[in-house]
Formats: structure tokens, C-alpha cells, sequence
């Protein structure tokens, strides 16, 4: 609304340019006190979202690093954890190395004997062997039986399918249940296309097959069937012989059932028991007089035996004995002392990786743990102890295959060099979850600084679209004080200007 008031031209000007520089000057002080050139959409609406959305990003990303450092930290661990364990699977090697070394040795008094009352061994193809659980709970087979010898049909044919062509049936106990499998062969065939359709047609109708065919080196095609069954070929209108004529087969020719091993003797089976390495100083065996089989522990420790009952050998798996444990400890003083020192030793190990923990996440638990590296979740790392097949492995004394010992192992100079092997493959196994785990810590790291690097990146563009030049704004500061101290001379010369016509009236 209109004052009312009415000025002349001059001042009115003058007027205008001292409102302009009081305008001026109030954006500038106002840069000077923000800091910045922008501060708000309305001076610069580009710049400002722009920056806002970078600042933004930069803030995301600085968030994120707390979680990256918290990832380091875990790592870092259970790496300490991998570390003493180390150390402690090292001194178990050293305690065994030193038992070892001890000569003095106690002896042990073979357990009670047991004498098989028949002599007959009765295994066969499916039921074949005798398993010994010695020290640790190793497991030992014995073969008893001599197995099966594979079926076979040959053909005659070696030229290629080129007349008659059609399907073929082939039957087998092992093979799809006893039904017979169709194969359909195509006119022009070779003998090894054959073989191929056949193959395929057989695995088609029963993954688990133990029929196959191949050819022999004057190209005939043999059918085998590994479980020594019958095969039979047939061509399958039934009344025809057309295509297995030109496979070189009989219609409804059939195989002769292969051969079963003979059942070794309990000589044979003395002598295999005798000289299997893991079984020496351990297990004893002989045939009386009578040509019965007799079996005596060696050790302190009692060996259970699948495969044979107190008459005879069966090879089954659910008939089972137990060789009673020799008397006497085995050991020396000294053995007893490390023995001692051995089992101790192993409870640290479980103890040290179940303190490896940080932040509720211990790795060597077989625990997972996430760092993201983006704002999105689109890039990051999972971390976690792993075994050779990808699956989750926890570091304990039990995965790492050291069970607590006992006299009989430290009484037996070979299970303490089996003893020795399974600690060279712990602290392996321990090596390469070590390198694992410092290849993760190497990314983590990595991202840390490269996150660290793009956050002071994105502040700083941020930052360039939108804070003032306070030297420049200064500067301006100066020569608006200056402007309008002008301004309001000027000012004040127009409105003499105007007072001028009051002589007239004097």
C-alpha cells in the first residue's frame, strides 16, 4: 500500500540502490556467519539437492565403517585364537615327540585270547570284511572274501547297424528293478553310437545301475553287469532277431552269472591281519592246530571287531566281538607324566577357541559374519572358518581330529607316530584357516580405507557446491560498507536538494 508520501526522483533512486546494498550486505553477512554460499533450495537449487544427496551418501558410508572396524576387530579374534591354538597343538607334538624318545617303555600282557569254535568262514560278495576299531577309533578293514567277478555278453557284429534297425531290451537283476530297459537303435548306427544310446538308456532308467556296455579293442560290444547278475538281450517285437543280429547278439541271448570269490581261509585271514600295518603291535593272529582262528589284543585297550561272531567269520557288519584288553599299564613314568600333560594340553585348545570371540561372533565357532561395504548391502563379505568342501567348520580338538589319549597309545610307539601324523595334519589344517582368515582381514582392511577415502571424497564435492568463499565474501563485505556509505551521502545530498526550495520562503 502506498504511503501516501511522495518522493522525488533523486531520492527515490538513491533510496533504492541504499535498500539494494542493505540486501547485499545481509546475504553476504549471512554467508560469513553459515559458512556458506548455499544454504538453502532457494539460493541454488542444483547445488543444494546436489549436495545434500552426496552428504547423504558420505554420512551412509561413515556408518558403515563403525561396522567394518567391528569386522576387523572379530577377525583379528580369531586369528588370536588360531594362534594359540597353534601353539598348543605344537606342544602336543612335542609331548608325543618326547614320549616317542622314551625308551623305557612299560609292557602290556596280551588279553585273554579269543578262539573261534568253527573254521568255517562264511562271508560272501555282500557281507566281505572285518573292521578292527583300534586306539582313537581307527577303523581297519580286513578283506575276508574274494569278491565278484563281473557277467559279461559279447557280441559278434563290428560294422556299423545298417539293416533292421529298431529297439533292443535288456534285462538284469541289478538293473531298474529287474525290468527290462528299451533301447531304441537307428539305422546307420556304428558300434559306438550303439554303445552311447545304450549307456544313456540304461543310466535313464536307473542312475544306480551296475550294467554298461563298451566295446573291446576288435570293436565287438560287451554288455558287463558289475554285480556278477545275468544280462539278457532280447529284441524287443520279440519275434524278430533283426537288430540284435546286427549288434552281434543271439535274441534272448543271456550271460553266465560271474563268479563269487571263495571265502579266504582262516590262514589267509591270519596272515592279512598280520601284516596290515595299522594292525601291528595291536592285534595278534593265528590257527591252532584244529584250523580254528584266534585273535589276541596287544594293547591296554580293548578292540572291538565287526564281522565275525564267537563260531566264525561272517563279514556281516551286525555281528561283532570285542578282544579283550591286555593288563598292565604299558607305560614308564615318564610316559605317564607326558600322557598326562597331552590330555591336559588338549582341554586349552577347546577352551582357547571358545574365548576367540568379539562382539557376540566367534569364528572359530563356525559362526558367519557379514560386512557390508555399500550403502545398498550390494557388495560385502561373508566370513567364516570353512572346511575343504565349503561347509561351516568349527576349530576344536574333535574337528581337528585329537581325541584325549590313553595309555595305550602312549604305550605303543606306533600309534605315537600315527599320533604325530594326526598333529602335523591339525596344525596344516589350522595354517590354512589361518591364510584364510588373513586373506578376509586383508579385504576388510582394504574396503576400510578405500570407504574412508570415497567418504572424504563425497564431503568434499559436497562441501564445493555449497560453502562460501569467506576471504571473497569478506571482500564483498567491505565494499558494500563502502556502498552504502555512498549511498546514504548521496541520499542525503538529494534530499538537500529538495530542502533548498524552503529559501523561498524565508
Amino acid at each position: 500500500m502506498s504511503s501516501g508520501i511522495t518522493l522525488s526522483a533523486g531520492v527515490r533512486a538513491n533510496l533504492l540502490s541504499l535498500q539494494n546494498t542493505a540486501s547485499l550486505m545481509q546475504t553476504t553477512q549471512n554467508r560469513l556467519a553459515t559458512g556458506k554460499k548455499v544454504n538453502s533450495a532457494l539460493d541454488n537449487p542444483l547445488n543444494f539437492f546436489t549436495s545434500s544427496s552426496l552428504s547423504a551418501r558420505s554420512s551412509d558410508l561413515s556408518g558403515l565403517l563403525d561396522s567394518m572396524s567391528n569386522g576387523i576387530q572379530t577377525i583379528q579374534a580369531a586369528n588370536n585364537g588360531l594362534t594359540a591354538v597353534t601353539s598348543l597343538v605344537q606342544q602336543l607334538q612335542a609331548t608325543v615327540s618326547q614320549a616317542r624318545a622314551d625308551s623305557s617303555a612299560g609292557t602290556v600282557t596280551p588279553g585273554t585270547a579269543l578262539t573261534l569254535s568253527g573254521t568255517t568262514n562264511t562271508s560272501n560278495s555282500a557281507n566281505n570284511k572285518l573292521t578292527f576299531t583300534v586306539a582313537n577309533g581307527v577303523a581297519v578293514d580286513i578283506a575276508v572274501d574274494g569278491g565278484v567277478t563281473a557277467a559279461t555278453l559279447t557280441g559278434t557284429a563290428t560294422a556299423a547297424v545298417d539293416a533292421g534297425a529298431g529297439s533292443i531290451n535288456i534285462t538284469s537283476a541289478d538293473l531298474n528293478g529287474g525290468a527290462a530297459v528299451s533301447v531304441a537303435i537307428a539305422n546307420g548306427d556304428t558300434m559306438a553310437q550303439a554303445v552311447t544310446k545304450i549307456n544313456a538308456a540304461l543310466t535313464s532308467a536307473d542312475a544306480n545301475t551296475k550294467v554298461s556296455a563298451s566295446l573291446d579293442s576288435t570293436n565287438h560290444l560287451v554288455l558287463t553287469s558289475t554285480s556278477g547278475n545275468n544280462i539278457t538281450v532280447a529284441d524287443a517285437a520279440g519275434n524278430a532277431n533283426t537288430t540284435t543280429a546286427e549288434l552281434g547278439l543271439v535274441n534272448g541271448a543271456s550271460s553266465t552269472n560271474g563268479v563269487v570269490g571263495t571265502p579266504l581261509t582262516n590262514t589267509a585271514i591270519a596272515a592279512a591281519i598280520n601284516n596290515h600295518a595299522s594292525l601291528n603291535s595291536q592285534v595278534k593272529a593265528s590257527v591252532d592246530s584244529t584250523n580254528h582262528l584266534v585273535l589276541q589284543n596287544l594293547t591296554a585297550t580293548s578292540v572291538g571287531v565287526k564281522g565275525l561272531t564267537s563260531a566264525a567269520v561272517t563279514g556281516k557288519t551286525t555281528d561283532t566281538q570285542t578282544l579283550a584288553a591286555g593288563s598292565g599299564s604299558g607305560l614308564s613314568t615318564v610316559r605317564q607324566s607326558l600322557l598326562t600333560q597331552f590330555n591336559a594340553l588338549r582341554t586349552q585348545i577347546d577352551q582357547a577357541t571358545g574365548d576367540s570371540g568379539y562382539n557376540g561372533v566367534n569364528l572359530l565357532n563356525g559362526d558367519s559374519l557379514k560386512v557390508n561395504f555399500n550403502e545398498t548391502g550390494t557388495s560385502s563379505i561373508n566370513v567364516q572358518t570353512k572346511d575343504s568342501t565349503g561347509a561351516a567348520f568349527a576349530i576344536n580338538s574333535t574337528n581337528l581330529g585329537i581325541a584325549a589319549s590313553t595309555t595305550g597309545v602312549f604305550g605303543d610307539n606306533t600309534q605315537l607316530d600315527t599320533l604325530s601324523t594326526t598333529l602335523t595334519n591339525s596344525l596344516t589344517t589350522l595354517r590354512t584357516q589361518a591364510s584364510a582368515l588373513g586373506s578376509s582381514l586383508s579385504v576388510v582392511q582394504t574396503r576400510q580405507d578405500f570407504t574412508k577415502s570415497m567418504v572424504n571424497t563425497l564431503q568434499t564435492g559436497a562441501d564445493g557446491l555449497v560453502l562460501a568463499d569467506t576471504n571473497q565474501e569478506g571482500a564483498n563485505l567491505l565494499a558494500l560498507q563502502t556502498r552504502q556509505s555512498l549511498s546514504t551521502t548521496a541520499l542525503s545530498l538529494s534530499a538537500q536538494a529538495d530542502q533548498a526550495v524552503l529559501s523561498l520562503f524565508g
